[in-house]
């Protein structure tokens, strides 16, 4: 069959930047929004107990001839062991053939691909003048998230809830080199007087209700990625003008997918694509006074860009190893 190239996690270590994973899934957005490349059902499974589980997200960009697919895991003990909760591999395959033909190890890489949606949400649909941050969740992609948007909004101030002390002492930890202010609360205070609000935990009861959020601020939804999901007292989304990854998939496994059932929704395009906003065929926010939700689900087509642009820059500093296969 050939070679199969292998990158692992020292090597995106070496390569991944904020500005990579934000080019690679803005040019993903825009391209699933105007039909360029095509998603398909995401698979779910599980492991062997509860708190375990995995995706599988597959797609192609025909624009640029990539063909793969990410399997993404969640192993929630793993955290007690000291691991990451999240673990990330991307196969891309080759589109004459079929073969695989790069295998990434994007655990670490996957941090700076979702944390990358959230900042181009958070730049195209949070009022410019966005200083206080208020974020539910203080796992390790909760870290990615704060950084990220912290370099596209100047803020002041960031409120963490968590009803963890452990993490909230290992958030803290990792984040004294970010020069703004930050401590922990309540999760109503934390949303309470936030011009942005982020929550990215595995949740399926809301966490975040209505009467917390005021007029003028923007939402990024980024933990629901599952079927019961559910992070968002859907009465905010009644108020708001929404925003998704990719629409179709929003009320499947999304943020939104509640909102769809209880019928507040009535189908993907009551929603908009980011991608058209990012390409200027859709308006963003349009006034101070409006609430704007972002649901990330997670779509594959991020997942082969970031990865394609990791394989091609491995490539030219001789980082890839090959195999036969």
């Amino acid at each position: 069959m050939g070679k199969l190239a292998l990158i692992s996690e020292e090597t995106v270590r070496k390569i991944v930047t904020r500005q990579l994973a934000f080019d690679a899934v803005r040019a993903a957005f825009e391209a699933v929004a105007v039909h360029r490349s095509r998603v398909f059902d995401v698979v779910i499974g599980t492991g062997l107990h509860n708190g375990e589980a995995f995706a599988i997200k597959s797609g192609i960009d025909i624009e640029n001839e990539m063909v793969g697919f990410k399997c993404g895991t969640y192993w929630a003990g793993n955290f007690d062991k000291g691991q990451p909760a999240h673990g990330s591999t991307i196969l891309l395959l080759d589109p004459e053939t079929g073969f695989p033909k790069a295998l990434v190890n994007a655990s670490y890489l996957n941090g700076y691909r979702t944390a990358a949606a959230n900042a181009i949400a958070v730049s195209n649909l949070a009022r410019a003048e966005a200083a206080v941050l208020g974020v539910i969740g203080a796992g390790l992609q909760a870290e990615q998230e704060i950084r990220a948007v912290a370099e596209v909004r100047a803020f002041s101030q960031i409120k963490i809830s968590t009803r963890s002390e452990a993490r909230a002492s290992w958030i803290a930890d990792r984040l004294q080199d970010v020069d703004i202010d930050i401590r922990f609360t309540s999760a109503e205070d934390a949303v309470r007087g936030s011009d942005v609000v982020i929550t990215v935990t595995p949740s399926e009861l809301p966490l975040v209700r209505d009467e917390w959020i005021r007029e003028g601020t923007h939402i990024s939804a980024m933990g629901a990625d599952d079927k019961g999901k559910h992070e968002l007292d859907t009465a905010i989304l009644k108020r708001s003008s929404l925003f998704a990854d990719y629409p179709q998939q929003s009320i499947i496994i999304g943020e939104f997918q509640h909102a769809y059932d209880d019928g507040l929704i009535n189908s993907a395009d009551d929603i908009c694509a980011l991608g058209l906003v990012t390409l200027g065929k859709s308006p963003g926010r349009i006034s101070d006074s409006q609430i704007t939700v972002f649901d990330s689900s997670g779509i594959a087509i991020q997942d082969l860009m970031v990865a394609g642009a990791i394989f091609e820059a491995a490539q030219k500093m001789s980082q890839v190893q090959y195999i036969d296969f």
